[in-house]
């Protein structure tokens, strides 16, 4: 597999997300929420974790159908919790994936609706009625593990922990404890998610939930980078948030060098996990480690 199969494969798969949004997300919800949700979640953003879940299932020879579940409820959690981390009593954002954050279009009530409305939208595509496409058992799994990455022991638990360090120094343990809640854990989840829609060994699973932890904290470090060396129209978000912010990022605690060295060194650590596990059609994970790391934007 090169990079002109893997842009081919990625640009079908976003299509595919994209399209199953655009029918789940209702335009129709009450008083113009739907209107405010889907501006939140479509036409727009990298759609990495949808690809990871996409990636990991094709891996492990998983239901289609679940997959495509699995990864449009993702992409709806992290949409939400932007909206969210946008909101004036968080970070006060007015930029996010190249327009206006949904507070600054919509105010700040329809946002906050938009964003709860969108977490449990996550859990009902993953919970369709009467579909034996996607069995009981395996909805309960994946609600399981979409959950547990998004609560208080992942996403919110490491935005919790985010704020309450403004202005405070952060160690690299701290530090990387804090980001695997906050960008990590999601991350991961979306590749467990995905392997979770096929047939795995316990090492297999092991070697997965390793790759998935190394490519969530690459994707958090290369996001530090890219916060001090890319322009807020490169990056469709306004750059230096975190640093005028006063927020510990990779680049104030190690250094802009060597936060690029750690990124290439978890890109090794993924990769090579990825071989330990053994599974024969890897190749869209592999390529997607590289592009986590590679991305400039």
């Amino acid at each position: 597999m090169n990079r002109a199969e893997f842009d081919l494969w990625a640009q079908r798969e976003t299509d595919a997300v994209e399209s199953a949004l655009q029918a789940w997300v209702p335009a129709a919800a009450p008083a113009g929420l739907g209107v405010a949700m889907r501006y939140g979640v479509l036409d727009g953003g990298k759609r990495v974790r949808p690809l990871l879940v996409l990636a990991a299932a094709q891996a492990v020879d998983g239901l289609r159908e679940a997959a495509l579940r699995a990864a449009c409820a993702v992409e709806l959690i992290h949409a939400y919790s932007l909206i969210h981390d946008d909101m004036p009593c968080m970070d006060n954002d007015v930029l996010r994936r190249g327009k206006p954050t949904v507070h600054v279009q919509f105010g700040e009530a329809q946002a906050m609706l938009a964003g709860d409305a969108m977490q449990a939208l996550a859990f009902e595509v993953l919970t369709p009625q009467q579909d034996a496409d996607v069995p009981a058992a395996l909805q309960a799994r994946l609600c399981s593990l979409l959950a547990r990455s998004a609560g208080h022991a992942g996403m919110a638990g490491g935005q919790a922990i985010d704020l309450a360090s403004i202005g405070k120094p952060l160690d690299e343990h701290a530090l990387r404890d804090m980001h695997h809640r906050k960008t990590g854990a999601l991350l991961q989840a979306s590749v467990l998610m995905g392997a979770a829609c096929g047939e795995v060994s316990a090492a297999q699973w092991a070697a997965l939930t390793e790759y998935g932890d190394a490519i969530g904290l690459a994707f958090q470090v290369v996001d530090d980078i890219l916060d001090v060396t890319q322009a807020s129209e490169t990056l469709g978000k306004t750059a230096g948030k975190d640093i005028d912010n006063n927020k510990p990022t990779y680049v104030t605690v190690l250094g802009l060098d060597a936060a690029r060295r750690h990124a290439q060194a978890l890109r090794v650590t993924a990769q090579a996990a990825l071989v330990r596990s053994g599974l024969p059609h890897a190749g869209w994970l592999s390529l997607l480690a590289d592009k986590v790391v590679d991305r400039d934007s």
